[in-house]
């Protein structure tokens, strides 16, 4: 199917909701501290999804999030509209996609929006080759809506509510993480799910414990240099995200932890060896105390009561 590209703008006319205030020059400083991936998409999409790490990560999100979308999209009895925000490259929305449900996909950085459209179309590719006629109908009737630029200026160009939203890997990156929430409070539907995932930062201190890197850790200055590097400076905390869900009037769902061991073993050897085997015993581990919580990354799942 045709990518598009160059979506509709819709008028604030056609949104029933109410509208963010602002000061102009203090959201456009906030989107400048905002981190775009831009300069080293190539070098993102290697790191993160070029090798076993990436399998790991896909492989619970996807768990946690088709339980989800099958289970809404029963109850609704249609198929579900999905806002991935800081999408990257979207595999997740783009398999939602390609199951036949409203996909809007949005990123700050129009190179990683690239890589996603060029996925999708070879998915597309892939699919006619393989697939049922009947995958290959969803497929050819299915319309993603894809968004370049930062969330905070994206709400001239959404309309509706979404019964799902995804943010994964975007908090930790943020000047103002803090005030996604209200974004999400615009934007999720009655009953909707937030799909949340995050840097933890007690992973940052449990690997470098591990490896020793004790005068890194007694360094209050220390910074990444994220240039190149991919790991946060100023990530969120649990603690945080869990009171800020509490503030927002959502109910937790589920916590699942992404990548609890793997990371953290130096030596690689017995089942360390089997990448399937590694993927079957982080998913097992990534829904159970106290593992989950060492996870390189946790994943929220939430719905408004509000």
């Amino acid at each position: 199917m045709p990518v598009n590209s160059n979506p509709p703008h819709l008028s604030h006319s056609d949104i029933d909701m109410p509208q963010p205030s602002a000061d102009p020059s203090s959201t456009e400083q906030v989107l400048k501290e905002d981190r775009n991936f831009d300069p080293i998409a190539d070098h993102f999409e290697k790191k993160v999804y070029g090798g076993l790490k990436g399998a790991i990560r896909l492989a619970v999100l996807a768990r946690d999030l088709t339980n989800q979308v099958e289970r809404l999209s029963e109850k609704q009895q249609r198929p579900l509209r999905i806002l991935d925000i800081g999408a990257g490259l979207a595999q997740l929305s783009l398999e939602f996609a390609r199951l036949g449900h409203e996909v809007t996909i949005n990123d700050i950085s129009a190179t990683m929006l690239d890589k996603a459209q060029q996925n999708w179309k070879q998915l597309n590719k892939d699919s006619h080759s393989r697939e049922s006629s009947k995958a290959v109908e969803c497929l050819a009737t299915t319309d993603i809506q894809w968004l370049v630029g930062p969330y905070q200026q994206l709400d001239h160009q959404l309309s509706g509510k979404y019964d799902i939203i995804l943010c994964h890997a975007l908090l930790e990156w943020l000047a103002k993480p803090q005030e996604i929430m209200d974004f999400f409070d615009r934007w999720i539907a009655p009953q909707g799910v937030l799909s949340l995932c995050f840097y933890n930062p007690v992973s940052f201190d449990y690997r470098n414990l591990i490896m020793g890197n004790f005068n890194l850790l007694n360094n209050p200055s220390f910074q990444s240099d994220n240039k190149k590097s991919l790991t946060p400076n100023h990530p969120v905390s649990k603690e945080e995200v869990s009171e800020w869900l509490m503030q927002h009037h959502y109910e937790i769902l589920a916590v699942s932890g992404l990548r609890v061991f793997h990371d953290y073993a130096p030596l690689k050897r017995g089942g360390h060896n089997n990448p399937e085997a590694v993927i079957d015993m982080e998913l097992k581990y990534s829904e159970l105390e106290p593992y989950k919580w060492l996870g390189r990354y946790l994943h929220y799942l939430a719905t408004p009561v509000f």
